[in-house]
């Protein structure tokens, strides 16, 4: 029986995507990152402040003259601030390398080759830094509000600040966000992952720095706008219904965040695909 040479077909059927492959790309990054020694010593001391919280919350509770150590709305909105140093480290360790590493080996166009899209690929990057970012941040201030209940043996302070869930969540969504697209954007900008870290670092350690400097030379405090971190502290001091030190209006602030994101977004768009173009 002859064989005919029918040559190359393409494929005519109907490709159908499981919509999962930006989590196989989070679940890989996280183990990977799970792996190391350093990384769960870094995670396990970012729950440090939770320990010594959790000692204050059960003083407050159970000792009637320890009053200072009382709970209130303010005491999670500074908990969730003093978490930003550990927030920070671990961006820049978990996530330096997520687009920077797979820009140097060339797996970038190994990734978006297959029945991945673009979309699913950064989302699994993001994926894979918000976990961990939620876990020091969200989790463990939840998880103080009911040591509050369980020490304190009533719903009482919950039921008085209503509030207070819907803040923490606001809160760390925020900070999560901010940290996660800004660290994945510049990741992809360089194959170097010390490259993207260091960028990480100037915006935000050096862009407070020269925010204060300029604020106390000139006396105008909306400079506070040119650190993203401090924009994200006058938000958040919105968000609990406190009254910030900055004189910033929050739609200003709003604004500026709004901003950041959209430049990353567009970063990302940019930098994100299957083939380099060279010029």
């Amino acid at each position: 029986m002859p064989i005919h040479d029918q040559g190359y077909r393409h494929y005519t059927g109907e490709r159908t995507l499981h919509g999962r492959g930006w989590w196989v790309i989070a679940r890989a990054g996280m183990l990977e990152r799970l792996r190391e020694r350093r990384f769960l010593g870094l995670l396990l001391l970012a729950w440090s402040l939770f320990v010594v919280r959790a000692v204050q919350l059960y003083f407050g509770e159970t000792i009637a003259r320890a009053v200072f150590f009382a709970p209130s709305e303010r005491t999670f909105q500074l908990f969730l601030d003093q978490q930003r140093l550990f927030v920070f480290f671990i961006t820049i360790y978990a996530g330096a390398g997520l687009i920077a590493s797979d820009r140097q080996s060339h797996a970038l166009q190994i990734y978006l080759s297959r029945p991945i899209t673009r979309n699913d690929y950064i989302a699994g990057k993001l994926m894979t830094l918000a976990i961990f970012l939620v876990g020091v941040t969200w989790v463990p201030a939840m998880l103080l509000l009911v040591l509050q209940v369980l020490f304190s043996g009533s719903l009482a302070f919950v039921a008085d600040h209503p509030r207070l869930v819907p803040a923490i969540t606001a809160a760390s969504a925020l900070q999560v966000a901010l940290a996660a697209v800004t660290m994945v954007a510049l990741s992809s900008v360089s194959a170097s992952r010390r490259f993207a870290a260091i960028l990480y670092a100037a915006i935000a350690i050096f862009a407070g720095a020269i925010a204060a400097v300029l604020r106390a030379s000139t006396g105008n405090a909306g400079w506070v706008l040119v650190s993203p971190a401090n924009t994200l502290l006058v938000v958040n001091d919105a968000i609990f219904g406190g009254s910030s030190e900055s004189a910033v209006p929050l739609a200003v602030a709003v604004g500026v965040l709004a901003a950041i994101f959209a430049a990353c977004i567009v970063i990302l768009e940019r930098r994100v695909r299957a083939v380099d173009v060279v010029a």
